[in-house]
C-alpha cells in the first residue's frame, strides 16, 4: 500500500502521468506548427524581397526601426539618473551640488535601503583654452626696436582680448587651493614677546617656530598677518580706518584696483581707458595718510565725495610704522584682509597709470593661465644677492640690516639663481609694484608670510619674495606665474616721484617788471637848434655775448628736458 500511496503523492503534487504525456505532445505539436508557419513567413518574404520596390521598402523599416533604438539608448544614457559624471560649462569649471545625495536600493527580498551620501566637494574653476586658430594662440613677441639712444626698459605688444570677450570668461566658481581650505588669523589682545625675532605691535612677534609652523600647508591655518590687535582690521587695530571706507569696502565683492600715496610721495594718477562696465562695477581704491589727505584737500582735488576721478580716496590713521615705505607694505599685501569680500586685485604702486582695462589684465595673466597670483619679474636683475647689493648701493635700507636678512637666508639655504629653476621660475627678483592675484586661501597665505618677512627684517619685499614663494611652492602646486617686465609695462605707465617731478619742473617766470634801461650819457652841444640838423649820442648795446649765452641757456633747458624723458623712474 505504500508504493501507490507514494505514486498518488507525486501525481497529486506534479500532475498525473497521463497528463505529462499528453502536454508534452500537445506542445511538440505547437512547436512544429509554429515552425511550418515561420518557414512560409520566410519564403513569402523571400519571394516578394525580390522585388526593387519591396526590397527598399523592407530597407527603410529595417532602417528606421535602428534609428529609434539608437535615440532610445543615447537618451536613457544621457538622463539624469543614469549619469553621474558633473557637468562642465563654457569655462570648463566644474558645476556640483553641495547638497547630500540619496541612493535607493532594494534587495532580493524586496526591502528597499536608503543610503545618505555625503555632500559631493565645491566646485572649482579649471581654467580654459582659446579656440584653434585664435590670434593669441600663436602671438610671439617682436624683436625689440633698435634704438641706440634708448637702452632702458620698455612696453612690449600682448595679446589682450576685447574687454566684452574678457568680461565674459570671468569665472564664476573659484579657482582650487590645494591642500589648504580654510585660513585664519591670529588676534592678540595682550602681545607676547618671548622669543622675540623682530616684528612689530602691527605684525606681532611671531617666534621662529611659529614661522617655520607657517609654511608646513595644512588643511586649516591660522597665520600671523597683521592688524593682531583687533577682531576687525580698521578698527583700532593700526591703519585705522573710517567706518564709513570701511563698510564701502564691504560692498566691494567683485574686482578691486588698489594703489596707495604715503608721505605725500606720489601724484594721484587717473586710469584711462576704462570701460563703462568697469567703471560700475570694479572698486578703485587709493589708501592714503593724512599728509598726502591735506595736500590734495589744499590743491581742490579731493572734496566732500571723498573720490578724484575713479578713485575713492581712504585715510588711513594711525599709522603703525614710521617708514612709509613699509606703510605701503599694508595694502599691497593685506588687501585681502581690508577687502573682505573681493575675489579679484590689482595691486599699483601709487607711481603708475592704469591704461588697460582690469577685466583684459585678469584675462590676460589670470584665467588664461590658470593662475591664482601673477607678479612681473625685473627688467634686469634675476638673483636676490644681486638684488641686495643694488639696495644697499643705492641707499634704499640700512645696509647693515640687508646683510643681515641675506645672511639669516643663507643659513635657510638660499642660493643664488641659476636656470634649473627653469621653468616656469624665470627669475626671484620681482618687480614688485604690480601684483595681480585671485583671493583664495593660498595666495592669501602667501602674501600674509610675505608680509611678515617685511614687517620682521627690511621693507624691501624684492628680497624676501623667493624665499617665501620657494618654501611654499616645495609643498604644494601654488599656481603660479611670472611674467616679462615690458608685458607690465604695456598697461601700467610709470611715473616720477613727486619730489623728482618738483626737480625737472621748468622754472617759474617771476612776474616783476624787467629793470629799467641804463641813463643815456649827456648829449654834446648842439650847434644848431634845427631839427634837421641835431645830433644824439648813439645808444650803447650790449655786447652780442648775452644773446649768445640765452640762446645755449634755451639749449641746455631742452637737454634737461630731454633727459628727463630717457631718466629711468624709481
Amino acid at each position: 500500500m505504500s508504493a501507490p500511496l507514494g505514486i498518488g503523492i507525486r501525481s497529486g503534487s506534479y500532475g498525473s502521468l497521463d497528463k505529462q504525456v499528453q502536454n508534452g505532445a500537445a506542445r511538440k505539436a505547437s512547436k512544429m506548427l509554429k515552425e511550418k508557419e515561420k518557414e512560409r513567413l520566410f519564403l513569402w518574404i523571400c519571394k516578394f524581397a525580390g522585388r526593387k520596390k519591396v526590397g527598399m521598402l523592407f530597407l527603410c523599416l529595417i532602417s528606421a526601426a535602428v534609428f529609434i533604438w539608437v535615440l532610445y539608448v543615447g537618451k536613457g544614457e544621457d538622463s539624469p539618473e543614469g549619469n553621474t559624471v558633473p557637468s562642465i560649462s563654457v569655462n570648463e569649471s566644474v558645476s556640483t551640488n553641495d547638497s547630500t545625495s540619496e541612493i535607493s536600493t532594494t534587495n532580493a527580498m524586496g526591502l528597499t535601503t536608503k543610503l545618505l551620501l555625503p555632500p559631493l566637494p565645491p566646485g572649482y574653476f579649471l581654467g580654459y583654452h582659446l579656440p584653434p586658430g585664435h590670434p593669441c594662440n600663436s602671438f610671439t613677441l617682436p624683436p625689440p626696436p633698435a634704438d641706440k639712444k634708448r637702452t632702458g626698459p620698455r612696453p612690449c605688444p600682448v595679446c589682450y582680448l576685447p574687454v566684452e570677450e574678457a568680461i565674459g570668461l570671468m569665472p564664476t566658481l573659484p579657482s582650487p587651493s590645494p591642500i589648504l581650505r580654510n585660513l585664519t588669523y591670529v588676534y592678540e589682545e595682550n602681545l607676547s614677546r618671548d622669543g622675540e625675532f623682530g616684528g612689530s605691535e602691527f605684525g606681532g612677534y611671531p617666534t621662529l617656530k611659529k614661522r617655520n609652523d607657517s609654511f608646513d600647508i595644512r588643511e586649516s591655518m591660522s597665520v600671523h598677518c597683521g592688524f593682531v590687535r583687533g577682531f576687525k582690521p580698521g578698527c583700532n587695530t593700526g591703519f585705522d580706518i573710517d567706518e564709513a571706507d570701511l563698510l564701502e569696502m564691504e560692498q566691494c565683492n567683485g574686482v578691486v584696483v588698489a594703489s596707495a600715496i604715503f608721505g605725500n610721495f606720489d601724484e594721484i594718477n587717473e586710469p584711462k581707458n576704462i570701460s563703462d562696465y568697469s567703471r560700475n562695477t570694479v572698486c578703485f581704491l587709493m589708501f592714503v595718510d593724512k599728509e598726502t589727505e591735506k595736500y590734495l584737500s589744499s590743491s581742490g582735488r579731493l572734496g566732500i565725495s571723498k573720490k578724484i576721478g575713479l578713485w575713492r580716496v581712504i585715510v588711513a590713521r594711525n599709522l603703525p610704522y614710521a617708514d612709509a615705505r613699509r606703510t605701503g607694505k599694508i595694502p599691497k599685501l593685506l588687501l585681502h584682509r581690508l577687502v573682505p569680500n573681493a575675489r579679484y586685485s590689482i595691486w599699483l604702486d601709487g607711481k603708475l597709470e592704469l591704461v588697460v582695462d582690469p577685466y583684459q589684465i585678469l584675462e590676460r595673466f589670470l584665467w588664461r593661465k590658470n593662475a591664482t597670483f601673477a607678479i612681473s619679474k625685473h627688467y634686469r636683475r634675476f638673483d636676490v644677492f644681486v638684488e641686495a647689493e643694488a639696495n644697499k648701493a643705492a641707499g634704499k635700507y640700512d645696509n647693515a640690516s640687508i646683510d643681515f636678512q641675506i645672511e639669516f637666508y643663507k643659513r635657510e639655504g638660499l642660493t643664488p639663481y641659476t636656470e634649473a629653476k627653469l621653468p616656469p621660475l624665470i627669475s626671484d627678483v620681482p618687480e614688485g609694484c604690480v601684483i595681480v592675484r585671485e583671493h583664495v586661501p593660498i595666495s592669501n597665505l602667501f602674501t600674509c608670510l610675505w608680509f611678515n618677512e617685511v614687517d620682521r627684517f627690511t621693507s624691501r619685499d624684492q628680497i624676501s619674495f623667493s624665499t617665501v614663494r620657494d618654501k611654499i611652492l616645495s609643498r604644494v602646486d601654488f599656481h603660479f606665474n611670472m611674467f616679462l617686465d615690458c608685458e607690465r609695462r604695456n598697461f601700467v605707465v610709470q611715473k616720477y616721484h613727486r619730489d623728482l617731478l618738483l626737480r625737472l619742473a621748468p622754472p617759474v617766470a617771476f612776474a616783476n617788471s624787467p629793470p629799467p634801461p641804463p641813463s643815456p650819457p649827456p648829449p654834446l652841444p648842439v650847434l644848431e637848434t634845427s631839427p634837421e640838423k641835431v645830433v644824439n649820442s648813439p645808444i650803447r648795446r650790449g655786447t652780442g655775448r648775452r644773446g649768445r649765452d640765452r640762446r645755449s641757456g634755451s639749449r641746455r633747458h631742452r637737454k634737461v628736458v630731454a633727459g628727463s624723458r630717457e631718466m629711468e623712474p624709481t
